[in-house]
């Protein structure tokens, strides 16, 4: 059975019933609370392309720090939409669940179970 990493938030509904869900399958992931160990950004360069996304897609614009970064510029380049995120890390999608070079958003959280 290969490793599934999970970007997790505690705190958050959907990266817990993500967690539940690999759980209830018999996967017991490594977690990577990225709240507290923010991914580099060459990291993220590597989770996006896994994901098949560009930045924009991964980035949480309800977030304050979206607004008032004003990350909606259509003019800013991905490489400074990933800085930002590498800087705030609570505008990262989660959670996201990794297995070898696959990757997939939890949401809906049942979507991790592709992985499995």
């Amino acid at each position: 059975m290969s490793t599934i990493t999970l970007y997790h938030n505690p705190r958050c509904s959907k990266s817990r019933q993500a967690l539940q869900l690999l759980q209830q399958r018999g996967h017991e992931p490594v977690l990577r609370l990225y709240l507290d160990n923010p991914p580099s950004h060459d990291e993220l360069a590597r989770l996006l392309s896994l994901l098949g996304i560009n930045p924009r897609q991964l980035l949480r614009s309800g977030e304050q720090e979206y607004k008032d970064n004003n990350l909606k510029d259509s003019a800013l380049s991905d490489a400074a939409l990933i800085d930002a995120m590498v800087q705030f890390p609570c505008l990262i999608e989660r959670p996201i669940a990794i297995c070898g070079d696959r990757a997939i958003i939890g949401r809906p959280p049942e979507n991790v179970l592709d992985l499995t």
